[in-house]
């Protein structure tokens, strides 16, 4: 699996999205390099990690992952948050705090969850995936963009970096949809044994940021933090904001408080 190391300081670890890579997060890592040593990893189906026969099923996933970078937090963006989440279930004591990036325990709609995202998406992606992945792809993409206040900007940056480490495995690509629509961690968020931030953008249109603030609720020592005019990807159009939050909650050792905080 390849992992991109760069920087200086405490150890960070940053995990991408469906369809994307490692990446993607230039403009969050150009923020925080001066302060953290950043272990940016390609999922395996994806990037330079597109030969990796790991499975992106968060248990096995995370296993690999956590054999593979050195004790630190983990700070997970979509799919990406899937897999820090249960690594840091799995490995607390290894794992030692938790940013989720517009990312959920549980992705899609449920009687229990009405903040989830509709089956019927997840379904026509899939559909989509066997007749044009490409057109797929940029499907989802302009979703991701779609509500932020620089929503051209983002989907330049999203549409340029999907395809800059090469084509992503489309048996990969059903694989991480599967994960999306049929993950559910909830019931062990009561149990997360380490601090946890739960950063939202209030015009995401595929992580709804109410899922995210219940999430938070759900979780001992959480905290929510809403970028207000941001949209699924806030580390691209809002990189300084995010890394402030990152950079804050790290450098702070906070007992079991959930508060909200807005960012315009």
């Amino acid at each position: 699996m390849h992992i991109e190391v760069t920087g200086k300081g405490p150890p960070l670890v940053l995990l991408h999205g469906w369809a994307m890579h490692g990446g993607i997060f230039a403009p969050l890592v150009a923020q925080l390099t001066t302060q953290r040593t950043l272990y940016v990893v390609d999922l395996p189906g994806h990037g330079h990690s597109r030969s990796s026969a790991v499975s992106l099923a968060p248990e096995n996933c995370a296993r690999a992952i956590l054999g593979a970078v050195p004790a630190a937090p983990w700070c997970g963006w979509s799919l990406g948050g899937l897999i820090a989440l249960q690594a840091a279930l799995l490995a607390p004591q290894q794992v030692s705090k938790l940013a989720m990036l517009c990312a959920t325990p549980k992705f899609v709609l449920a009687e229990d969850w009405p903040q989830g995202m509709s089956r019927d998406v997840f379904t026509g992606f899939e559909a989509g995936l066997r007749s044009d992945w490409r057109a797929t792809i940029d499907r989802f993409i302009a979703l991701e963009a779609f509500g932020s206040d620089q929503m051209r900007e983002e989907l330049k940056l999203l549409r340029d970096a999907v395809l800059e480490r090469g084509e992503p495995s489309t048996r990969v690509l059903q694989e991480g949809l599967q994960v999306l629509e049929s993950s559910d961690l909830r019931e062990h968020l009561p149990a997360l044994q380490v601090p946890s931030v739960w950063i939202a953008g209030r015009r995401d249109r595929l992580v709804n940021p109410q899922a995210m603030q219940a999430s938070a609720q759900l979780s001992p020592n959480a905290r929510y933090v809403q970028i207000e005019h941001a949209g699924h990807a806030p580390f691209l159009t809002h990189a300084q904001a995010v890394a402030e939050v990152l950079v804050g909650f790290l450098q702070k050792n906070e007992e079991s408080l959930v508060y909200e905080c807005n960012i315009v």
